[in-house]
């Protein structure tokens, strides 16, 4: 039943997270602050390469990113290698919600590892990274 416990958990911690950033007033969802984090982390990805880094389908990363893009926070540009595709960036106003969530993300993580020292922790990590590295 390890596959039902980790589903499960995980499920409750994307409720925690989003239940924490409606609290606040934030004015995105956690899919939408995946995709604001990886773009902080590179940005003018292309839909394709953002969907393959947050383990997330095309179709479900385009409709975020039509929603970031209508609140402002990214942008989409034209590729000048290929006209079809677009690199997808971040505006101002999207890294400004970067930095009003950070801190609200940071409580939540807190709060999901409380209790668990880094020794802990880091055993979690790398037996996650085993199942995810046994099912490729």
């Amino acid at each position: 039943m390890p596959g039902f416990v980790l589903e499960r958990a995980s499920k409750r911690m994307k409720q925690y997270f989003q239940e924490q950033l409606q609290q606040a007033g934030c004015g995105i969802t956690i899919d939408q602050w995946v995709i604001l984090q990886e773009l902080e982390k590179q940005d003018g990805l292309s839909q394709l390469e953002i969907a393959k880094a947050t383990f997330k389908d095309a179709p479900t990363v385009t409709r975020i990113i039509d929603l970031l893009c209508e609140k402002g926070l990214t942008h989409r540009i034209t590729d000048q290698e290929d006209r079809r595709r677009f690199q997808i960036e971040l505006t101002e106003a999207g890294r400004n919600k970067i930095a009003e969530a950070l801190p609200i993300i940071e409580k939540a993580r807190e709060k999901t590892w409380q209790g668990f020292d880094e020794e802990r922790l880091d055993a979690l990590m790398h037996m996650l990274n085993e199942v995810f590295e046994n099912l490729k």
